[in-house]
């Protein structure tokens, strides 16, 4: 199984760890990785904005890079989720169509194509988990509460697995952190309100560490925990899947 490794962009400049964990724990799986040099960011900041017309350049060297490959992976659900439904190419718009179909967020793609049952993690510590907005609501990595329907978690099955990892139960599992990207620019106030929310959720309940599919969303948490001199850390999920304490 070749596997072209999908690296956001504020993966790559502030948080490389996340990278290096998604490719080894996917190289545990037997996933033969390869890692595009020539990736640049995949367009979501802009879209995001009402400049999705300035994508033509990242669209086009994003199918230039991740042609040919069996699967495309990426620590991030709102990066896969723009790819998925905004990657266009003019000039062979079947091809960039073959490609949003092969992009997954990594926790999907260890629940729902490697099937993964078993792992080899351990870490030791209370956890809670933030639900990024994109990867539920948007991939579908969990269930949304509003619903009411059968409740499931990707990250929660996979945390599951890791020995002597306690989750935590929050008051409001799937409540937005309040980064939004250009939201938190736009509407700064807000976003550091529902972030200090978010935060104090977990607080209450004794967490150690946050944990979630997106960097994004927890840089954003781990600046309040920063000013709040509060002693819990973040952590990627891939970070702790792929942990040997």
């Amino acid at each position: 199984m070749k596997v072209a490794l999908f690296v956001p962009c504020y993966v790559d400049q502030f948080y490389p760890k996340v990278a290096v964990a998604t490719l080894e724990l996917l190289e545990k799986f037997g996933c033969e990785v390869d890692f595009p040099r020539n990736q640049t960011c995949c367009g979501q900041p802009m879209a995001n904005s009402g400049f999705a017309y300035l994508n033509v350049g990242c669209d086009a060297n994003f199918v230039r890079n991740f042609t040919g490959y069996d699967y495309i992976v990426a620590p991030s659900g709102s990066c896969v989720l723009h790819v998925k439904e905004h990657l266009h190419y003019p000039e062979n718009q079947s091809l960039a169509d073959t490609i949003r179909h092969r992009v997954y967020e990594l926790t999907e793609f260890l629940t729902d194509i490697l099937k993964v049952e078993k792992l080899e993690a351990r870490f030791p510590h209370k956890v809670g988990v933030h639900q990024s907005c994109h990867g539920q609501r948007g991939l579908k990595t969990s269930q949304m509460s509003e619903l009411n329907c059968p409740a499931f978690s990707k990250p929660g099955k996979l945390l599951g697995m890791v020995k002597d990892l306690q989750l935590v139960e929050l008051d409001r599992k799937d409540e937005c952190c309040g980064f939004g990207g250009t939201f938190a620019v736009s509407e700064e106030s807000i976003s550091s309100k529902m972030g200090k929310d978010r935060v104090a959720d977990h607080q209450r309940h004794g967490a150690e560490y946050i944990t979630a599919g997106d960097m994004s969303c927890l840089m954003h948490l781990e600046g309040i925990l920063k000013r709040q001199k509060s002693p819990v850390r973040i952590v990627h999920i891939a970070e702790i899947l792929n942990a040997q304490e």
